[in-house]
């Protein structure tokens, strides 16, 4: 069936903030409002501490404890409802205390028989931000504190145990969890997960635990990959992936990706990771190379070769040689070099410019391009054969704006980096600043992070933590239209200063709209000097709209 939530005023009612007395409360339940990253950091210590199945354990059920107080508290506020409404009160709480946005997609329910089946799609967990976070992609759900509040809500309300599962999780790569709930008679696998739910001594079993508490911190310790290349989402793993198989063959590679993405930083890594990495890498971009020269830098030149080649040098191919050479915007090389390059991948072999001696090269060749190749072929710019011989083994690079997930450990790596080089010690970024980021769209890729971070360490105070406003100082900043709590513990919309004073100005005064209106215009007319087109400006209108407000104004006997 389909579900609409109530309005949730009743609910939001019930949240007081006493500033007085330092409490925070729902209906009569004293509440904490805690920062997500020190409950993250608690997780983590627990699963550091004992172990991640018994850190599983005391999450799940005090989620469990949560829902159930919030199951007694629907009852007294929604009770005299019908059932769906009164049940949603749990994930509308839910969403007002913060933990995660739910979203009904099928609720099945009889009290009176006992039958319930509830399927909800969350987006926004905490606790999967906060895994991801810390220990990269997931292969299983990780939301436990969060299923333990809608089992124990689901059981509190209805009268029985009933058993959520989470059957998709945002830690394990879908963009959001779903969760789907039933009595647990009705789950086969039920043993699995209720064992979750029952009290446990940790400390008898510290003991036994101490060596698979190593192991597990060992593991989690090796997730890094290699130096120039920091990425966890499945988008980055699929590429790095490819690169992996590719290491340890001759295959050549070429890397597909928007500009900033990071394509030579890859091709580094593909060096260091091959059989030839004891020698040398050598990066040429195509496109910075007058069109004259490029054949001398990428061959090599013979004095006397033409005007002004006063000695022989050897080209890029050559100082390559037992190593790999990195071909960026490989798309800009001229019809000439190409056929060139063609020849080296088929034959392996070229000559120096004016030198009619054949070279061998042994040279791993990677090449890079942030343009379409197959409509370059059609346009008739590329070479249709080099295309192929390129296209042998490509590996996508996908774009900052499709792998969010990475964004938290490239801000690590980048603060890291810039508070080494300017010599600062910076906290990381607020929160609102991590969520900013995150949603902002990336133009300029890894590139663009990586300057907009270094803004940020510079900018920010010694200790402190990178503001929102440090890292985009010039710019309407993404992601920063939220609510805020007004001084009667309602929820409000943030505006400036400035324009709440002037609301408060005019409406204390009495003066209507129209008239407010009038005065604007009458002052606008009057600072530009009875210029008319002047006054548009300042009032950022058009020169006929202010001809037709000043008439309708003359017309109505405005003052």
């Amino acid at each position: 069936m389909g579900i609409k939530y109530p309005q949730n005023d009743d609910l939001r009612r019930l949240v007081r903030f006493s500033a007085d007395d330092g409490t925070i409360w729902l209906a009569e339940n004293r509440m904490l409002l805690l920062h997500a990253a020190a409950l993250a950091g608690l997780r983590k210590e627990l699963i550091r501490s004992v172990g991640q199945e018994h850190a599983r354990r005391i999450l799940t059920r005090m989620g469990y404890a949560s829902g159930s107080r919030d199951a007694e508290l629907a009852k007294k506020i929604r009770g005299h409802q019908n059932p769906v409404d009164a049940f949603v009160v749990g994930p509308q709480l839910h969403m007002l205390e913060g933990s995660v946005q739910v979203t009904p997609i099928k609720l099945d329910m009889d009290i009176a028989a006992g039958k319930f089946y509830g399927e909800f799609r969350w987006e926004n967990s905490w606790e999967a931000e906060a895994h991801v976070k810390e220990y990269g992609p997931q292969r299983d759900p990780v939301c436990w504190m969060l299923i333990g509040y809608a089992s124990g809500y689901t059981t509190a309300f209805m009268g029985r145990f009933v058993l959520f599962k989470e059957v998709e999780c945002a830690a394990c790569g879908p963009a959001h969890c779903r969760i789907v709930g039933k009595p647990v008679e009705e789950w086969p696998d039920a043993a699995e997960h209720t064992i979750y739910y029952e009290e446990d001594s940790i400390l008898n079993r510290l003991l036994e635990l101490r060596t698979e508490v190593d192991v597990l911190r060992s593991s989690l310790e090796q997730r890094r990959q290699t130096e120039n290349l920091i990425g966890v989402s499945p988008a980055f793993q699929r590429a790095y992936g490819l690169m992996d198989k590719a290491a340890q063959t001759n295959v050549t590679v070429l890397l597909l990706g928007e500009t900033g993405v990071g394509k030579e930083r890859f091709a580094r890594s593909l060096h260091q990771m091959s059989p030839r990495a004891e020698g040398p890498f050598v990066a040429v971009n195509c496109a910075a190379l007058p069109h004259e020269l490029i054949e001398s830098e990428l061959f090599g030149v013979e004095k006397g070769a033409f005007t002004g080649a006063q000695t022989s040098r050897p080209g890029r191919f050559e100082r390559a040689e037992n190593g790999t050479l990195f071909l960026d915007e490989i798309g800009e090389l001229p019809m000439a070099a190409q056929a060139k390059i063609l020849r080296v991948l088929q034959e392996g072999e070229y000559e120096r410019l004016g030198d009619e001696r054949t070279r061998r090269a042994n040279v791993r060749l990677i090449a890079a391009t942030n343009v379409d190749l197959q409509a370059a072929v059609k346009a008739g710019r590329f070479r249709s054969d080099l295309y192929y011989r390129l296209n042998v083994y490509p590996i996508a690079i996908p774009p900052l704006r499709e792998r969010p997930m990475d964004i938290p450990p490239l801000v690590e790596a980048m603060i890291a980096k810039f508070s080494a080089l300017h010599g600062k010690r910076v906290e990381g970024l607020t929160d609102k600043a991590v969520k900013a980021l995150k949603v902002y769209s990336w133009p300029g890729n890894v590139r663009e992070l990586e300057n907009v971070i270094e803004r940020g360490v510079i900018l920010a105070p010694q200790d402190g933590a990178i503001e929102l406003d440090q890292l985009f100082p010039s710019l309407e900043c993404p992601g920063s239209h939220e609510a805020g709590i007004s001084d009667s513990g309602g929820l409000e919309e943030n505006r400036p200063v400035e324009e709440r004073q002037l609301c408060d100005v005019v409406l204390s005064a009495g003066i209507s709209l129209d008239e407010v209106e009038a005065m604007l215009i009458k002052e606008a007319v009057t600072q530009a000097g009875g210029n008319l087109a002047g006054a548009a400006r300042l009032l950022g209108i058009t020169r006929p709209q202010l001809s037709y407000r000043l008439k309708r104004i003359q017309q109505g006997g405005g003052n």
